[in-house]
């Protein structure tokens, strides 16, 4: 077991030649929102760009899209009426990784789209959120996949995913985690304090040197999804990538708390102390 520190990120994440444009540093496209839930996709996105992606493109549904244009005007939108109308294939072309679940939805449209992804995608998933409940019941449609997955848990959607309770995966997070990464060959970041990592190859990575407990609030999942997407959409190793987004947004959560307190702190602060953390660590 190793323990995720800055010298993790910076064997990871490289810093841009001088000659980088947008597309030479990665692009990412992203599945998420629903009529209610336009935060977690803004979060997300939000989060992405602040973690050095080139180019962002967002499917969300016509309903949202007024809201989310205005709030995140760096990204090319791909507004929908039916999320089942979307081409994956096509508009995931040049993207180097793809992001779902943050504010998805539990439809059946949205699940036909998430199996989609998982039986056709050619670049690596990042699945969070809502992603994760869908194939809760399923998780055998993991096993369909042809690239590299990424699932980002809390202890409650790992319940459902794994079967076990609450308190058993609290006792035995680590030998979990592990397990479920190797049984169905994807990467496990098992959220909450002292995050673990999983890999599918048997690695396992902690974090207890970042983070803190005003991270505790409704939308931290989601910045830290749309992290670790950003940096696995920039070519860097998917796995790798989780370690590092873990430890920086444990960072910057910490700068949050420096600046607001761990009360009043917010997942929106997270976003904004993004530069300086990875100005920190790099």
């Amino acid at each position: 077991m190793y323990r995720i520190d800055k010298n993790t990120v910076r064997a990871t994440v490289r810093k841009r030649p001088a000659d980088s444009d947008k597309s030479s540093v990665g692009s990412l496209i992203a599945l998420c929102g629903c009529y209610g839930m336009a935060g977690a996709a803004i979060m997300s996105a939000k989060s992405a760009l602040r973690s050095g992606i080139g180019l962002l493109k967002l499917c969300v549904p016509e309903s949202i899209y007024p809201i989310m244009a205005s709030a995140v005007p760096e990204t090319v939108f791909i507004p929908y009426k039916n999320i089942n109308d979307i081409s994956f294939s096509e508009k995931s072309r040049y993207c180097g990784a793809v992001l779902a679940g943050c504010g998805l939805g539990l439809s059946e449209d949205a699940g036909r789209a998430v199996r989609t992804l998982l039986e056709q995608s050619e670049i690596p998933l990042i699945l969070d959120a809502d992603a994760i409940n869908i194939i809760a019941n399923e998780p055998e449609l993991l096993k369909q996949a042809h690239t590299a997955v990424t699932l980002t848990p809390h202890e409650r959607e790992f319940s459902r995913l794994s079967g076990k309770s609450v308190e058993h995966i609290r006792s035995n997070r680590e030998e979990l985690a592990l397990g479920f990464a190797r049984e169905y060959g994807v990467n496990v970041v098992l959220k909450g304090h002292k995050t673990v990592c999983a890999s599918a190859d048997g690695e396992l990575w902690y974090n207890d040197l970042a983070g803190n407990p005003g991270m505790a609030v409704g939308g931290s999942g989601d910045v830290l999804a749309g992290i670790i997407a950003s940096l696995t959409a920039q070519g860097f190793d998917p796995f790798m990538s989780a370690c590092s987004g873990v430890y920086i947004h444990a960072v910057a959560g910490d700068i949050a708390a420096e600046r607001f307190g761990e009360i009043s702190m917010l997942p929106t602060d997270i976003i904004d102390c993004l530069p300086e953390a990875f100005a920190r660590v790099l």
